[in-house]
């Protein structure tokens, strides 16, 4: 079996990675081109059919984590991000994790959720006729797609509720979907537009908005992992990494940031394997604030060994067929590289991934601080932003830390005086 576990991967040239995650991912000569190429693996031809009034394209460095180990199986996760330190963060808390078996992880089955407001209605007699319809309803639904129907999903309920708005009571009619391995917001979307005028004609109203929820509640995906006190530093600091925790989940000024650090591991694997982030992170800020107040998405205790216990629950509604997952050549590689059967299995991937860099960000912040590893990486980008050749920028950067001064003023500096 393939191990992800992989020494000093950041040290190694470009090719010597290419050759590891190819022999990994058994990636064919054609797909390690495309990784190669500087395109971006999107040409403009292919951009201008994607999205309206293009006029070039945007590239985005893509990484790879090692060392993550989920339910036995090894992976190596590609991402997506320009952020300096967050692949290094993961592939640390994915190290540490491996000691003690790695992550375990589930997720729930895709089921979609399609809503339907329905207008000028008596409502306690359109609810009790759209229920005992309910099977033609569905029925209509599932005949807007063969795919599903012969898988056995497809829309499988049908509910009602009942909401109270500046204009008094409305009616909210609601399908739930079983979207099987694609996200599911086309179909979902389809599917309520279908059933709108046979509601219309059940209540004897008016549909006005009919689309999906993001607010993906029925596609739960958990992961958790044990991390080896003696690794992380002893059980003083397991402590106070508890103790961080119970600061982000009952302050909403730090619940943000700790939340957005958890969504920079996520977001990363939804952007390389063409996911919607923006649905991803609308669901999971909504999950946060679930109770009422905005709290952590992640939970950390310690176990009777006083090892430190970290978990992790969001929505996450993702796909691994339809969407820009088979279209994009990129996304498709990296899809390959995760070598994912499910979109079960790609959620816990996700999930796995955003509880690795939630552990490095908060023991960073419980010991040395943040800034230690991040500015060093950051250093990396200013460098070039002052106008460093590649076989400067490491000089600089060893400059900077030396004088402790990280800024583009000093890269300027030093660069002057390599001239």
């Amino acid at each position: 079996m393939s191990d992800s576990s992989i020494s000093k991967f950041f040290e190694k040239t470009r090719k010597e990675r290419l050759d590891i995650v190819g022999n990994f991912a058994d990636l064919t000569a054609e797909e390690l081109e495309i990784l190669q190429n500087n395109d971006g693996g999107i040409s403009f031809e292919k951009a201008d059919k994607m999205i309206e009034n293009v006029i070039g394209t945007f590239s985005l460095p893509l990484g790879i984590a090692t060392s993550f180990k989920i339910n036995g199986k090894d992976y190596l996760i590609p991402m997506v991000i320009e952020e300096p330190s967050v692949i290094a963060a993961a592939s640390k808390g994915a190290k540490i994790a491996r000691i003690k078996r790695g992550f375990k992880a589930t997720a729930d089955e895709s089921y979609s959720i399609g809503q339907i407001q329905v207008l000028d209605v008596n409502i306690d007699s359109a609810i009790k006729k759209i229920q005992e319809t309910s099977k033609e309803i569905i029925s209509l639904a599932n005949s807007k797609s063969n795919t599903l129907s012969k898988m056995n999903k497809g829309a499988k309920e049908v509910s009602c509720k009942i909401i109270d708005t500046d204009f008094g009571k409305m009616l909210i009619v609601e399908m739930l979907i079983d979207v099987g391995d694609a996200m599911g917001a086309n179909v979902t979307n389809t599917m309520c537009e279908a059933v709108s005028p046979l509601l219309e004609k059940i209540t004897g109203g008016r549909t006005l908005l009919r689309i999906l929820s993001n607010y993906s509640t029925r596609r739960i995906a958990k992961a958790m992992a044990v991390f080896d006190k003696n690794e992380i530093g002893g059980e003083d600091v397991v402590d106070d990494i508890i103790l961080a925790y119970q600061f982000a989940n009952n302050d909403v000024y730090r619940a943000v940031t700790h939340n957005k650090g958890i969504m920079n591991g996520i977001i990363a694997v939804a952007n390389a394997t063409g996911q919607d982030s923006r649905a991803i992170e609308a669901a999971a800020n909504a999950y946060a604030a679930r109770s009422g107040s905005y709290r952590s998405l992640s939970k950390w205790t310690k176990d009777s060994d006083g090892n430190l216990v970290g978990s992790l629950e969001l929505p996450l509604s993702v796909g691994i067929v339809g969407g820009i997952a088979n279209v994009h050549p990129i996304a498709k590689i990296c899809m390959k590289i995760l070598n994912v059967k499910s979109a079960q299995e790609l959620a816990c991937i996700m999930a796995a991934t955003g509880l690795a860099q939630n552990y490095s960000a908060i023991r960073a912040l419980s010991t040395e601080g943040i800034q230690k590893g991040h500015m060093r990486l950051h250093a990396r980008n200013l460098a070039a932003a002052a106008g460093a050749k590649p076989n400067q920028i490491d000089k600089i950067v060893q400059k900077m830390i030396e004088q402790k001064q990280i800024s583009l003023d000093k890269a300027k500096e030093i660069l002057l005086s390599l001239d």
